[in-house]
This record gives structure tokens, C-alpha cells and sequence, in this order.
């Protein structure tokens, strides 16, 4: 069941979050968590939808509005700024925040977290993941930028990724992602769908994008998106549900 939250940030401000939660009462140790860090379009209906998939599989999800610190329109313009040049800045920060209080319930396990991310989202997440974040055991990067320094990402936990061969402007980063996992040893499952354009694995509707996206191929593809999740699923049950050990 989703609800909608208000996480208090450190300058005395708010930010809009939704969580759900599995059915049932809690194990004794508390369910493990997730933080959904959403696309550049905000928390639409398809990365709600996220929330859900991840309550199903028995974790404690929250998506936090990363427009709603601050006035909308300045919000986006600092993501923006954010997303292209690559530092997270103040989005980072409050993906932390959204970490902290997802940690500190008492029905959720805080040394068993993940986090995962869709486009802007899925940068900010392994920015996220790179700076090694308490109980943060793994990373999903869904069509998300990947620094050319593969030093940046030397304290990243596990990752799994999903990009879209048919994305041209984002399936070089999968590639990338795939060789900077590589070079420094970090477990990792990064997969390239040839049919396969942007934001493949959510039904999202983006009219917009779509006009000014021909490159990206964005939308939804079925068979893609569920061999995706179903690696994206099976690497959170290995790396972060566990036993509660790391791994």
C-alpha cells in the first residue's frame, strides 16, 4: 500500500516522498528497503508503479520528489544543471536524506538497502552508490549516465544495469558502465537490449519526449523490460535481502 510522507531535510524544509510497503507485519529484522530515484519527468505514474513492483518482492520502497525542495521550475533547472555536468550536488543530498529515514524506520533493516534509478535517476543513483552510503549493498542504473573516470566509481557497491541498444544517446554509458565494472572488480550484471530504446522498462507516456526523442527510441518494450527486472530482482534478493550478512 502507498503513501504519501513528508521527510524532513536538514535546512528545515520537506520533501514529498511516496513509500510502500509489503503486506503483512514485518520480519523481526525489518523488511529491506529500496530508495526509487525517478526520470527527469518527475513522479509519474509509471515510477509509482516501481514503488509497487518492489513492495510485491518483499521491500520497503520510497520515492522521493526531488522537484518538490524548493519552487518546481528552480528544482529542475538545478537537475538539469546536475544531470549534465554530472555532480548530484543538492540531489545527492537529498537522496541521502531519503536513505537516512528509510534506515531509521523500525520496520525496515538499514544495513540492507538499495537503491535504483531510471535516466537522470539512474545517474544520480550510482553517483549515489560511488560514495559508498551506509547499508547501500546495491545499485540499479537504468539508462543513466556513467562518468569517463572510472576512478569516480571505485567505492560503488554491486551494480546491476540496463540500457537500451536502440538509445543512442545513452547506450555508450552502458557500455561503459560494463567496462569500469570490470577494471575494478566490482560484482556487477550490465545488459545492452538490442530492440531496445530509452525508459524501455516502465510504461511510462512522455508525449514530449517521444517528439524530441527520435534518437532515444523512447518507451516501453515488454520482452526487455521483464528479462530487466527479473535480473534487477535477483540481484537486490542476492546483494541486499540476503540473510541480513553482507555479501
Amino acid at each position: 500500500m502507498r503513501r504519501q510522507v513528508r521527510i524532513p531535510l536538514p535546512d528545515g524544509s520537506s520533501l514529498a516522498a511516496t513509500v510502500a510497503l509489503p503486506e503483512g507485519d514485518a520480519p523481526a529484522g525489518g523488511w529491506p528497503g529500496a530508495v526509487v530515484v525517478h526520470e527527469i519527468y518527475g513522479v509519474e505514474p509509471d515510477m509509482l508503479e516501481v514503488l509497487d513492483l518492489f513492495a510485491e518482492h518483499g521491500y520497503a520502497a520510497v520515492l522521493p520528489d526531488l522537484y518538490s525542495h524548493g519552487t518546481r521550475i528552480g528544482c529542475l533547472a538545478r537537475a538539469m544543471h546536475q544531470f549534465t555536468t554530472g555532480k548530484p550536488g543538492q540531489m545527492a543530498a537529498d537522496i541521502d536524506t531519503t536513505r537516512r529515514w528509510l534506515a531509521d524506520r523500525d520496520d525496515v533493516d538499514g544495513d540492507r538497502l538499495g537503491v535504483i534509478g531510471f535516466c537522470m535517476g539512474g545517474g544520480f543513483a550510482l553517483a549515489y552508490a560511488a560514495s559508498a552510503p551506509p547499508g547501500v549493498r546495491a545499485a540499479s542504473v537504468n539508462y543513466g549516465t556513467v562518468p569517463r573516470d572510472q576512478e569516480e566509481l571505485r567505492s560503488a557497491c554491486p551494480v546491476v544495469g540496463s540500457y537500451g541498444g536502440r538509445d543512442a544517446g545513452f547506450r555508450s554509458h552502458g557500455r561503459r558502465l560494463r567496462e569500469h565494472m570490470r577494471a575494478l572488480g566490482i560484482e556487477h550484471d550490465v545488459e545492452l537490449y538490442p530492440s531496445a530504446g530509452h525508459s524501455f522498462m516502465t510504461d511510462g507516456h512522455h508525449p514530449v519526449a517521444k517528439l524530441v526523442g527520435f534518437p532515444l527510441h523512447h518507451g516501453l518494450v515488454r520482452d526487455a523490460a521483464n528479462d530487466a527486472w527479473q535480473r534487477t530482482f535477483a540481484f537486490f534478493d542476492k546483494h541486499v535481502a540476503g540473510d541480513g550478512r553482507p555479501s
